[in-house]
């Protein structure tokens, strides 16, 4: 376990935001986030996929590890865990999945911040150096993401961080056991310029 914890401390990127640092998991990180996500279990679920049986335990975090890696070097998604500046607590996660080259450069984002640091600034925070990193670095020229009408602290997130409210769309998502009608926010690199 120390071997890969060695390896992934010394791969992939690490994003500086404000007041945040957004990097890949680690194996590390095991305890913390599976204690972060047990306490949140009910705050977060009205907006997620049903949680597999297994899914806070070691082996599936392995497998969730694996997955990431493979994603990441495919360059198809960029996993980040999200922790606070101030003690370094790990304060939720974010991901910018589906990335789609050629005439699409885009990708979609998701994340999650913890019950106990929701309302603190923190999902922003991560919105904001998770979008400047798909831009600055990984020249993408547009961000998209979506939420449940109700979630109404990720839309106010989206809308805070320059997010533009495009559509709605129905059964987009099966959340919390049940299709979910979703409101579809995107984000554009204005500065990439508007190239033919």
């Amino acid at each position: 376990m120390a071997l890969l914890d060695w390896i992934n401390e010394a791969t992939g990127p690490v994003v500086k935001g404000r007041g945040v640092t957004l990097r890949p998991p680690r194996a590390s990180d095991y305890e913390a986030w599976a204690a972060q996500r047990q306490a949140s279990h009910a705050w977060l679920q009205p907006w997620e996929p049903v949680w597999p049986e297994d899914d806070l335990t070691r082996p599936a975090f392995k497998r969730r590890l694996s997955l990431y890696g493979r994603e990441m070097e495919a360059g198809h998604a960029w996993p980040f865990f999200v922790f606070a500046d101030s003690d370094q607590s790990l304060v939720g996660a974010i991901t910018l999945s589906n990335v789609r080259r050629g005439v699409a450069e885009t990708g979609t984002l998701g994340y999650w911040i913890g019950q106990g640091f929701a309302g603190r600034g923190y999902g922003a925070a991560a919105v904001q150096a998770m979008v400047a990193y798909a831009f600055d670095d990984l020249n993408l020229h547009r961000v998209e993401a979506a939420c449940v009408p109700e979630n109404l602290a990720s839309r106010r997130v989206l809308e805070k961080t320059g997010f533009q409210l495009e559509g709605q769309a129905r059964a987009y998502l099966k959340i919390n056991g049940a299709w979910a009608d979703h409101l579809l926010f995107g984000i554009v690199n204005d500065a990439a310029g508007r190239g033919g």
